[in-house]
């Protein structure tokens, strides 16, 4: 080297040394000193380098960002801002579990870029004095238990790119000022307890690229103006109270890599947005009335890694380049239409499969033989050899649609399994059968025909997590501690059955319990919210229930839940199902989705042997000789009504949407013989009547006035239309009877009854204005359905306070909106003339 270079070096190392040193030995700004000393005193947070009353002596003073750093709480400062002065401009205080508030001196620290309190357990409101900070680029209060409204001065902070407060218990909409906030690139605000409406101020937000807004009360439609963010790499958008469809401007989205949508409701949605956005690795398009087809471009989604389109509608055949995409990992088709074969070729990458609940037929093919293959088909329609029954596991032919083992011949009364656990007796004797096979996230297992276990889902933040739970719960004094030991957990949807039950009715109870694992009260660990739906026989029993909340808020105690069944076609199915709701990753990254710790089921009738049965039976076979001659009598004239009936047993079968068809004599015992103690009114179609069902659901029957001239096949036509109009604000029909000239419709009952008893007097409810907006905005929202979206369009003609019924939560239900259909005056609805009641 020559002389003249190596004195420049020597030079320019000289000048490094004494910027550094003179940087170390600049003070702090007396007045941060004072607040950050303060601010830590009042967190409990002690830190060495205040002790010679200067932070930035000994914290991180070079230009590294303290975020990837070993320092926490950590400090930066920047002393080249201020002539002889530094100021702190970043400040770390992460999971160390701090309690408090947000305090005041923070708005001193004017210089801050960068403020993270992650982790803590952090009370109170989000200050509005954080929209002064003018300087941030970086604020996360993420993962704490702090309340109230979202200051609107936050809108201020135009320097600001990462904006995080998911995770706590804020309440209000998101302030339309946050649109100001337009070099924002990264907003997390999951689990946040905001609702309402996304402002359409959001669609300033074009330098967006990740948004993760997950598990909020927001309503309204699914905002398109998130289509004129093209920047966007990742959207989570599940578990929200959003209405579809996904908007057609989503697909200029063509920059994502990670795409989540679930649980959209009213409208379904096509495929079609996808058509160019080719560079996902991640696209869960779960539960949102998906309809029509898979694309047929599917093949050229070669970076896919994770596909999830189950629980929606889609129909025809699985597209055989599905199979070929060189990435993918995990498919998830489940709980569809889907129909004809499973396509017979398939990558070796591909290792998780879910066909679950469609309409596949045929046989499996080879590659189901593959070892590490995650694979569930239970409830299609295929057939199975030998080989390749083997490879899926026996029983497979039980779970199969329509569940057929010991259907018409049952042979079990009851059952009780440990979930995720060993055999295991309780104190009474009841002896809780082992369900602790290894079940992956397409899986299942059946034991002796009796009963069976399917688990659907990968947990989407950790895919080693475990699905067996270890707990640590306390009985209460009715339930049994070992029965707490373990829980069986799913990300997704996890189902029982039971399989060969006598039919009857059935006493189902479900034991719960949280697994805790913080100890210490209030920490961030106790933070987190799993949230679940439970179904059984397909109606959904419990929505949003939450094990800990059940509990009154105690650490690890064990619940339970009682409910009656009616079993009539020998099969039993207990679904517990994630709507995407609850926190994703307290305590734990991947802590989620349902959690069952034990199921009993037992007969609420006399079992066939037992004593009181084989006395029933004697005395049943008695009577029967005695009643033969009178039932052969009766045989002649039977046989003439049924001729006479012609085809209506197959006319009530032909409906398309599953409608239960009730006899007139099941009716009339469900509402006392029709007294008029149960009798909740009369309109110009008929009365309506109170009803207790022989499986204890609560209806009302309304008997039709016999003044249509429709024969039973259009009657019948019509009730199959008005079956598949469906809407949150639409009362829900279960079912109808026709026998002879009697026509009965049977609907969902509601204790608060109708808006006019509420309105005038006849109610004890109390209607705020805010409530009464939110009930006219819901009747609205039922009526836009009908006009416009139902296939076909229904004019309801008779809107009136009557005819609005009131659920548990005050959610406005429209009735009636079907019977100016089924008493059409056989013309259009463009009509002058004067419909509807007085």
């Amino acid at each position: 080297m020559k002389l003249v270079e190596f004195l420049c070096l020597l030079c320019c190392m000289s000048l490094s040394l004494l910027i550094s040193t003179s940087q170390a030995q600049t003070p702090t700004d007396p007045s941060e000193v004072r607040a950050l000393t303060s601010i830590f005193e009042q967190w409990g947070i002690s830190y060495v380098t205040l002790l010679d009353g200067n932070p930035c002596i000994g914290a991180a003073v070079d230009t590294t960002d303290i975020e990837n750093r070993d320092f926490n709480p950590g400090i930066k400062c920047n002393c080249s801002l201020t002539n002889g002065t530094c100021h702190i401009t970043q400040l770390k205080v992460y999971a160390l579990n701090v309690r408090g508030v947000l305090p005041e001196e923070l708005r001193s620290l004017t210089f801050l870029t960068y403020l993270k309190l992650h982790q803590n357990f952090l009370t109170g409101p989000l200050p509005a004095f954080l929209g002064n900070l003018s300087a941030l680029q970086t604020l996360s209060v993420s993962i704490n238990a702090l309340s109230g409204p979202i200051p609107p001065q936050l809108g201020g902070l135009r320097n600001l790119r990462i904006l995080s407060f998911g995770s706590n218990n804020f309440s209000g909409s998101l302030p339309p000022e946050l649109g100001s906030l337009v070099n924002l690139e990264q907003m997390y605000i999951d689990s946040a307890g905001v609702g309402g409406q996304i402002p359409r101020t959001f669609v300033n937000l074009v330098n967006m690229q990740v948004l993760w807004a997950s598990n909020n009360p927001f309503t309204g439609s699914i905002p398109d103006f998130i289509g004129n963010w093209t920047k966007l790499t990742s959207l989570r958008l599940q578990g929200n109270s959003f209405q579809g469809p996904i908007p057609s401007s989503y697909s200029s989205l063509t920059s994502l890599i990670d795409l989540r949508i679930s649980d959209l409701t009213d409208v379904g949605s096509s495929l079609e947005f996808l058509r160019d956005i080719k560079n996902l690795t991640v696209l869960t398009l779960r539960n949102n009335l998906l309809s029509g087809t898979i694309p047929s471009n599917i093949g050229e989604y070669q970076q896919l890694q994770r596909l999830d389109f189950s629980f929606n509608n889609l129909v025809g055949q699985i597209p055989g380049p599905l199979f070929n995409l060189s990435s993918l990992s995990y498919l998830f088709l489940g709980n569809n239409s889907l129909s004809g074969i499973i396509p017979p070729e398939k990558l070796s990458s591909l290792l998780t499969v879910d066909l679950s609940y469609n309409r596949l037929s045929g046989s499996l093919p080879s590659w189901v033989a593959q070892r590490n293959l995650s694979l569930s088909v239970v409830a299609n329609s295929l057939t199975f050899d030998s080989s390749n029954n083997s490879v899926l596991a026996s029983g497979i032919n039980c779970i199969q649609r329509n569940f057929p083992c010991n259907r018409g011949s049952p042979r079990y009364f009851s059952f009780a399994i440990n979930c995720g656990g060993p055999q295991k007796t309780s104190t009474d004797g009841t002896v809780f059968e082992a369900e602790n096979s290894t079940l992956g996230p397409a899986s299942y297992y059946v034991q002796d025909d009796r009963w069976a276990v399917s688990n659907i889902g990968v947990f989407g933040e950790s895919f080693g997590a475990p699905y067996i739970q270890n707990n640590l719960a306390q009985a209460s004094d009715t339930l049994d501690p070992e029965l707490f030991e373990t829980a069986r957990v799913s990300p997704g949807s996890l189902r029982y059955f039971g399989l060969g039950l006598e039919n009857g009715i059935y006493n189902v109870n479900l034991q719960f319990s949280e697994t805790d694992q913080d100890e210490g009260g209030r920490t961030w660990q106790r933070l987190g919210r799993r949230v679940f739906d439970i179904y059984l026989q397909g109606n959904r029993e419990i929505k949003d229930f939450n094990i800990r909340n059940a509990a009154g808020g105690a650490v690890n105690r064990a619940v339970q839940r009682d409910f009656k069944v009616q079993v009539s076609e020998n099969f039993l199915e207990i679904h517990l199902f994630w709507a995407g709701k609850g926190t994703c990753c307290i305590p734990v990254q991947g802590f989620y989705g349902p959690s069952i710790s034990a199921i009993r089921v037992t007969p609420d009738f006399p079992p066939m042997g037992s004593k009181k049965n084989r006395t029933g039976m004697i005395v049943g076979i008695t009577l029967s000789i005695g009643l033969l001659s009178i039932i052969c009598a009766f045989i002649i004239l039977y046989l003439r009504r049924k001729r006479s009936s012609g085809n209506e047993e197959e006319e009530l079968l032909g409906i398309d949407n599953r409608l239960n068809i009730f006899s007139y004599a099941e009716l009339r015992t469900a509402t006392g013989d029709f007294n008029s103690t149960n009798k909740l009114g009369e309109g110009g179609f008929g009365p309506v009547y109170k009803g207790i069902l022989s499986d204890g659901r609560e209806v009302a029957v309304k008997k039709l006035l016999v003044t249509s001239h429709q024969g039973k096949s259009q009657f019948v036509a019509e009730i199959s239309t008005i079956s598949a109009v469906q809407h949150r604000n639409l009362v829900k029909l279960y079912g109808c009877c026709i026998e002879g000239s009697s026509r009965l419709l049977v609907y969902e009952y509601h204790k608060n009854k109708s808006l006019d008893q509420v309105l005038f007097g006849k109610n004890a409810l109390h209607l705020d204005w805010p409530t009464r907006y939110s009930i006219c905005l819901g009747a609205a929202r039922g009526l836009a359905y009908l006009h416009e979206e139902s296939k076909p369009r229904i004019i309801h003609r008779d809107v009136k306070a009557s005819n609005i019924l009131l659920d548990i939560e005050l959610n406005p239900k429209i009735s009636d909106f079907g019977l100016a259909k089924l008493y059409d005056d056989k013309k259009t609805h463009i009509s002058t003339r004067i419909a509807g009641t007085m």
